[in-house]
């Protein structure tokens, strides 16, 4: 993947809706004054679904990449000039690189989310950085759980199920796991407390506060839990599932280390050099503890 020229300064920024509480700037910002990248802005753009084509018709050769969050992770396969592999795969892409073309920039598609939820997972695994042949639980149904399938992949799960309030709505998950050649089991919610303890790897993509009951269900059960979770949501800082999974034995990953790992991945591929992991860990660490997070 070629990257933009950094001879100018240039543009960037999350796209979603709401943006107001990400903190994608604050990691890209941090890492382009690292870099020395004078000039280069990063912004958060308010954008409602219907409006996503129109901005993504404007950007030109000024702007060096995008950043996409909920709700436009899956629309934006059918908006842009090519599909990177894995997002093709996976159903969802979460950021959009800008290449020369002939007239315009090309669009193209990518997905970072796996790579950083992969990277977070590794750490919560320590020296076993894999999980070949082991157990995962992805819980929800959303386009972070197709990236949660395809990250269990990378890692050597090979059995795994999916827990969801709503299986009738899983159909797009489902299908994209057949695109991976996965075949998790899909099971209802009310099996996850019988699920979690014999898991070696959990990944839940509930938003803020969606796993609350359960993890109550999980502290009142007391059943120990060995294995490691991955929660995607990081505020509150830990959430009541990751607390409830640490004090039954597991070991727990916020989601603020998906967060950075996947930033991290963009950095490099807008910018074309390695991203400062260190100096935007210590930026983010500085302002969840600042906000208390």
């Amino acid at each position: 993947m070629t990257a933009p020229g950094l001879t100018s300064p240039r543009r960037a920024a999350v796209v979603g809706h709401p943006v107001a509480h990400s903190l994608s700037p604050l990691l890209h910002g941090t890492a382009y004054a690292a870099l020395g990248l004078d000039g280069w802005r990063y912004d958060r753009l308010d954008v409602l679904p219907e409006d996503l084509p129109a901005l993504l018709a404007s950007l030109d050769d000024g702007w060096a990449g995008l950043s996409v969050t909920m709700p436009h992770k899956h629309a934006l396969l059918d908006l842009v000039d090519h599909v990177d592999p894995l997002a093709r795969v996976v159903g969802a892409a979460n950021t959009v690189l800008l290449q020369p073309g002939r007239t315009r920039p090309q669009l193209v598609a990518l997905n970072t989310d796996v790579h950083g939820l992969v990277t977070a997972l590794a750490e919560g695994l320590g020296t076993a950085d894999r999980a070949d042949g082991r157990r995962g639980v992805v819980l929800g149904g959303g386009a972070t759980a197709a990236s949660a399938l395809a990250g269990l992949a990378q890692l050597g799960v090979t059995e795994a199920d999916v827990v969801v309030r709503s299986p009738g709505r899983a159909g797009a998950l489902l299908r994209a796991a057949e695109r991976m050649g996965l075949h998790p089991h899909l099971r209802a919610w009310s099996t996850a407390t019988d699920l979690l303890p014999a898991a070696d790897v959990v990944v839940s993509t509930l938003p803020a506060h969606g796993a609350d009951e359960l993890a109550q269900a999980l502290a009142a059960a007391a059943v120990p839990c060995r294995g490691v979770l991955l929660d995607c949501a990081y505020d509150p800082r830990p959430t009541a599932l990751g607390t409830a999974w640490s004090a039954v034995g597991g070991t727990a990953v916020g989601g603020e280390r998906m967060l950075l790992h996947q930033a991290v991945e963009q950095v490099r591929l807008m910018t074309g050099r390695p991203a400062p992991l260190a100096v935007m860990d210590d930026a983010l660490t500085r302002h969840l503890v600042g906000t208390g997070a």
